[in-house]
Protein backbone atom coordinates (compact mmCIF):
# COMPACT_ATOMS: atom_id res chain seq x y z
CA UNK A 1 0.00 0.00 0.00
CA UNK A 2 1.44 3.57 -0.89
CA UNK A 3 1.83 5.90 1.76
CA UNK A 4 -0.26 8.46 1.67
CA UNK A 5 -0.41 12.19 2.90
CA UNK A 6 -2.72 12.41 5.92
CA UNK A 7 -5.03 10.05 7.84
CA UNK A 8 -8.03 12.11 9.59
CA UNK A 9 -9.73 10.52 12.63
CA UNK A 10 -13.14 12.23 13.58
CA UNK A 11 -13.20 11.80 17.67
CA UNK A 12 -15.62 12.49 20.24
CA UNK A 13 -13.95 11.38 23.44
CA UNK A 14 -15.71 8.04 23.97
CA UNK A 15 -13.61 4.25 24.04
CA UNK A 16 -14.96 3.82 20.69
CA UNK A 17 -13.21 6.79 18.91
CA UNK A 18 -9.80 5.86 21.05
CA UNK A 19 -10.12 2.39 19.35
CA UNK A 20 -10.14 4.15 15.59
CA UNK A 21 -7.28 6.75 17.16
CA UNK A 22 -4.80 3.71 18.36
CA UNK A 23 -5.62 1.99 14.77
CA UNK A 24 -4.64 5.26 12.77
CA UNK A 25 -1.38 5.43 14.74
CA UNK A 26 -0.48 1.80 13.94
CA UNK A 27 -1.19 2.50 10.33
CA UNK A 28 1.41 5.78 10.96
CA UNK A 29 4.03 3.67 12.88
CA UNK A 30 4.02 0.87 9.92
CA UNK A 31 4.72 4.03 7.63
CA UNK A 32 2.10 4.48 5.44
CA UNK A 33 1.10 7.76 6.51
CA UNK A 34 2.97 11.11 6.94
CA UNK A 35 0.46 13.29 9.25
CA UNK A 36 -2.02 12.12 11.55
CA UNK A 37 -4.99 14.87 11.86
CA UNK A 38 -7.65 14.44 14.65
CA UNK A 39 -10.97 15.74 14.16
CA UNK A 40 -13.95 16.98 16.58
CA UNK A 41 -17.21 18.23 15.66
CA UNK A 42 -19.06 20.39 17.59
CA UNK A 43 -23.14 21.36 16.29
CA UNK A 44 -23.90 24.25 14.55
CA UNK A 45 -26.21 26.12 17.64
CA UNK A 46 -27.45 28.71 15.62
CA UNK A 47 -31.11 30.27 15.55
CA UNK A 48 -32.77 31.16 18.59
CA UNK A 49 -29.75 30.20 21.07
CA UNK A 50 -27.43 33.14 19.10
CA UNK A 51 -30.75 35.99 20.25
CA UNK A 52 -30.03 34.60 23.86
CA UNK A 53 -26.18 33.75 23.69
CA UNK A 54 -23.20 36.26 22.28
CA UNK A 55 -21.16 34.74 19.30
CA UNK A 56 -17.76 34.87 21.56
CA UNK A 57 -19.50 32.63 24.19
CA UNK A 58 -20.57 30.08 22.08
CA UNK A 59 -17.73 29.82 20.15
CA UNK A 60 -16.01 29.99 23.46
CA UNK A 61 -18.35 26.85 24.55
CA UNK A 62 -16.97 24.93 21.04
CA UNK A 63 -13.30 25.03 21.81
CA UNK A 64 -13.85 23.84 25.51
CA UNK A 65 -16.28 20.81 24.50
CA UNK A 66 -13.86 20.51 21.58
CA UNK A 67 -10.56 20.01 23.72
CA UNK A 68 -12.73 17.89 25.82
CA UNK A 69 -13.58 15.50 23.29
CA UNK A 70 -9.99 16.07 21.96
CA UNK A 71 -8.02 14.89 25.19
CA UNK A 72 -7.97 10.88 25.14
CA UNK A 73 -6.98 11.11 21.54
CA UNK A 74 -4.23 13.68 21.86
CA UNK A 75 -2.89 11.47 25.30
CA UNK A 76 -2.70 8.24 23.00
CA UNK A 77 -1.02 10.39 19.98
CA UNK A 78 1.34 11.63 22.43
CA UNK A 79 2.22 8.36 24.25
CA UNK A 80 2.94 6.90 20.94
CA UNK A 81 5.26 9.97 20.09
CA UNK A 82 3.06 11.26 17.17
CA UNK A 83 2.87 15.11 16.64
CA UNK A 84 -1.20 14.74 15.59
CA UNK A 85 -2.60 18.25 14.63
CA UNK A 86 -5.89 18.92 16.29
CA UNK A 87 -9.05 20.78 15.08
CA UNK A 88 -12.39 21.57 15.88
CA UNK A 89 -15.17 22.27 13.28
CA UNK A 90 -18.49 23.17 13.28
CA UNK A 91 -21.54 21.51 11.35
CA UNK A 92 -22.97 18.56 10.53
CA UNK A 93 -20.36 15.39 10.70
CA UNK A 94 -20.34 14.35 8.03
CA UNK A 95 -20.15 17.12 5.92
CA UNK A 96 -17.68 18.43 8.23
CA UNK A 97 -15.38 15.47 7.56
CA UNK A 98 -15.70 15.74 3.80
CA UNK A 99 -14.39 19.42 4.09
CA UNK A 100 -11.33 18.77 6.44
CA UNK A 101 -10.66 15.69 3.42
CA UNK A 102 -10.71 18.33 0.79
CA UNK A 103 -9.09 20.74 2.99
CA UNK A 104 -6.15 18.41 4.39
CA UNK A 105 -5.58 16.35 1.41
CA UNK A 106 -6.27 13.16 3.97
CA UNK A 107 -6.07 9.64 1.86
CA UNK A 108 -7.90 7.79 4.81
CA UNK A 109 -10.82 8.84 7.19
CA UNK A 110 -10.88 6.15 10.23
CA UNK A 111 -13.96 6.27 12.77
CA UNK A 112 -14.59 4.40 15.59
CA UNK A 113 -18.45 3.01 15.09
CA UNK A 114 -21.64 2.37 18.09
CA UNK A 115 -24.95 1.56 17.76
CA UNK A 116 -27.80 4.51 17.61
CA UNK A 117 -30.81 4.64 15.94
CA UNK A 118 -32.24 2.47 13.04
CA UNK A 119 -31.19 -1.00 11.88
CA UNK A 120 -27.95 1.07 10.06
CA UNK A 121 -27.51 2.81 13.10
CA UNK A 122 -27.17 -0.31 15.37
CA UNK A 123 -24.49 -1.81 12.91
CA UNK A 124 -22.70 1.27 12.45
CA UNK A 125 -23.63 4.27 14.48
CA UNK A 126 -25.24 7.25 13.24
CA UNK A 127 -22.25 9.56 12.82
CA UNK A 128 -20.39 6.69 11.04
CA UNK A 129 -23.30 6.55 8.44
CA UNK A 130 -23.06 10.19 8.23
CA UNK A 131 -19.53 10.19 7.44
CA UNK A 132 -19.41 7.19 4.83
CA UNK A 133 -22.41 8.65 3.18
CA UNK A 134 -20.49 12.10 2.51
CA UNK A 135 -16.51 10.82 2.35
CA UNK A 136 -14.90 11.21 -1.20
CA UNK A 137 -12.38 9.31 0.61
CA UNK A 138 -11.90 5.72 1.71
CA UNK A 139 -12.92 5.19 5.66
CA UNK A 140 -12.00 2.64 7.63
CA UNK A 141 -14.53 2.14 10.23
CA UNK A 142 -12.95 0.48 13.85
CA UNK A 143 -14.84 -1.61 16.02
Amino acid sequence: MPKMKAILVPVDGSANSDRAVQHALDLVAAGLSAELHLLNVQPNLGGAISTFISRDQIDSWRREEGNKSLASAIALAKKASVDAKVHIGVGRTGEVVRDYTRKLGVGLVVIGTRGHTGLAGVLLGSVAQDVIAHAQTPVTLVK
